[in-house]
């Protein structure tokens, strides 16, 4: 194949400048190739190419804008190219994917990626474009007034972020108090949050509605967008339906609600209380335990940022060599960006700049054990992409996000050995701790998983119900209800409700979570193989990764050493292991 107009940089940096007239050219070069069994290879590689420059200027774009909300510079930059060049680059896209699927060839590792590109193409819509700039901007002044929330503890100013370390206090009237100052700030955006949310919804229904999908189980319901339908196959989740997924939240209530049950009261009597409150447990989400009940001192794994990486990085090199290389480069190449602070957008995401192969992680760490897994979370992430890099197409190296969520939670539980190591975080009695607190969480997690899986199906099945926050309020605290027992939310209704606006994938990243709890359960079970052979188990979770997205979901839980189930037999496997694992700790 003939070179395009001109090379395309290799430098994304140098691309960030390029206005949509300069790029254009190139997508219609592609564009007019006559293609051939010969020259597919050699237009793929350029597509390639040019969608990596395109989506590394994208995400440098977004990583800039989560670091500072309130840097109006950036927020320019993101809203110009977001405004003027992103549809006109989203429909040139459009355009090769028709091209290369009209041509019917089907080049070699494409089988799944061209499954996934026609699903795409399938609900692509000019009229949608402006509509995903709205999207956009409305994610952005979610993170804005997220990211300005402080308070005041003893005189200084701290994010809610900074309060986390204090609900790890021994004193209950200090944690209290803290818990307070944190849900009144996010109460007094209890307005401005719900004026987003009504406008996402509607957004994301009129996408829909674009797209051909439309809700018709109800009379009240008749022409409104059944967005879920739209995002089930935007995420391109072809190996479970969402009567799957309300399946595997049932099983969770089954199995995981009874067990979670059965360790809040075993601290609840710990703690000589009557009752468990939330400023028992760690932060406003309300599923984390807080403090150790005998009155051990919190854990405190490291001082300054330096020493997590470093510490971290000796964790990587004891899992596998070259997972400890591929941390090193990022942490020589200045690509964590780890502590918190002020107007810096909440969570924490590995991203990945394609052009460059290099993925990119954000966190806001504070001190806590916590940060200590996110990091090992992220960095699994981090480690899925430079195993994916090795694949020739960005369009192969598009990893499904259940799988994906694997690859991070299975870094989590891999790493464990290996905390207490000389050098390391903890003691070898520390360590146990923080095993046992990381191993409750995860049975934690599943019931708040189920909330707000079960949330987002109650939202986009009644949307005209949800597009008034108070019917959102209802529904959230019934589940909560049902799945969350154990803590006693009296005197604290407003609190409680309003919990759907403290989880930011509800309202940045709509059904993308029930990822979570599919993965957590590929993870144990990568992690019971470590049990028995951990050389093995890391071999074949690097085999896993190592196929980005040019494979089933299903194939690639099995290439990790996992199955891709969700029924409460399987779900009991992984609890059992999890409660008899915290029994032995529990010893040391």
């Amino acid at each position: 194949m003939d070179n395009l107009i001109q090379p395309l940089p290799n430098d994304a940096q140098q691309f960030s400048a390029w206005s949509w007239a300069k790029i254009e050219p190139y997508y219609a070069r592609l564009n007019d190739y006559a293609l051939t069994a010969q020259n597919v290879d050699a237009w793929l590689a350029d597509w390639s190419q040019l969608a990596s420059l395109m989506d590394e200027r994208y995400q440098r774009l977004q990583v800039a804008r989560t670091q500072n909300t309130a840097d109006e510079e950036t927020e320019n930059a993101f809203n110009h190219f977001i405004e003027e060049i992103y549809p006109k680059y989203q429909a040139a896209e459009q355009t090769l994917k028709l091209k290369l699927l009209a041509s019917e060839l089907h080049p070699n590792g494409f089988e799944i990626p061209l499954r996934n590109i026609r699903a795409e193409a399938d609900i692509f819509r000019e009229e949608n474009l402006p509509l995903q700039t709205i999207e956009q901007k409305l994610e952005q002044e979610y993170d804005k007034i997220i990211g300005s929330e402080t308070v005041v503890w003893n005189g200084e100013e701290k994010t809610p972020a900074q309060i986390l370390p204090i609900f790890q206090d021994p004193d209950r009237a200090t944690r209290e108090r803290a818990w307070h100052l944190v849900m009144r700030k996010r109460l007094e955006n209890r307005a401005a949050l719900n004026d987003v949310w009504t406008r996402m919804l509607q957004n994301r229904l009129q996408m829909a509605k674009n797209a051909g999908f439309m809700l018709s189980n109800s009379d009240s319901a008749a022409g409104t967008g059944d967005y879920r339908a739209y995002r089930w196959q935007q995420y391109q989740r072809f190996d479970y339906t969402p009567a799957d997924a309300n399946q595997f939240n049932a099983a969770i209530k089954e199995v995981v609600v009874p067990a979670a049950a059965r360790i809040y009261e075993k601290y609840r009597q710990r703690l000589g209380v009557e009752t468990l409150r939330p400023w028992d447990l760690q932060g406003p989400q309300g599923f984390f335990i807080a403090t150790d009940p005998v009155g051990t001192a919190p854990l405190h794994p490291y001082q300054t940022n330096a020493e997590m990486i470093d510490k971290c990085a000796a964790i990587f090199r004891e899992v596998d060599a070259e997972l400890g290389e591929y941390f090193e480069t990022m942490r020589s190449e200045d690509l964590l960006d780890l502590p918190n602070r002020k107007n810096k957008a909440p969570g924490g995401y590995c991203t990945v700049f394609e052009m460059s192969k290099r993925p990119f992680i954000f966190m806001n760490a504070v001190g806590t054990p916590e940060d200590v897994q996110t990091l090992l979370h992220e960095a699994g992430h981090a480690f899925h992409a430079f195993e994916a890099y090795k694949l020739p197409y960005t369009q192969q190296r598009l990893m499904g996000l259940e799988f994906a969520e694997v690859a991070s939670m299975g870094m989590e539980f891999l790493s464990a050995p290996y905390l207490n190591r000389a050098g390391g975080f903890y003691t070898d009695a520390d360590a146990a701790r923080a095993r046992i607190e990381k191993l409750e969480t995860s049975i934690f997690f599943w019931p708040y998983m189920a909330v707000v899986d079960a949330f987002q199906h109650w939202v986009y099945e009644n949307p005209r119900a949800a597009m008034d926050p108070g019917n959102c309020d209802v529904e959230w605290g019934a589940l909560w209800d049902e799945y969350m027992p154990g803590v006693d939310w009296s005197g604290l209704e407003e609190e409680r409700v309003t919990g759907w606006h403290r989880k930011l994938h509800i309202f940045t990243s709509p059904f993308y979570y029930i990822e979570y709890g599919m993965a957590q359960l590929g993870a144990a079970q990568v992690w019971a193989n470590s049990l028995q052979n951990q050389k093995q188990a890391i071999a074949d979770y690097k085999r896993a990764l190592a196929l980005g997205g040019t494979a089933s979901l299903p194939t690639l839980f099995e290439t990790a050493g996992a199955k891709f189930k969700f029924d409460a037999g399987t779900l009991r496997e992984s609890v059992a292991l999890m409660e008899r694992t915290i029994e032995e700790l529990e010893q040391e």
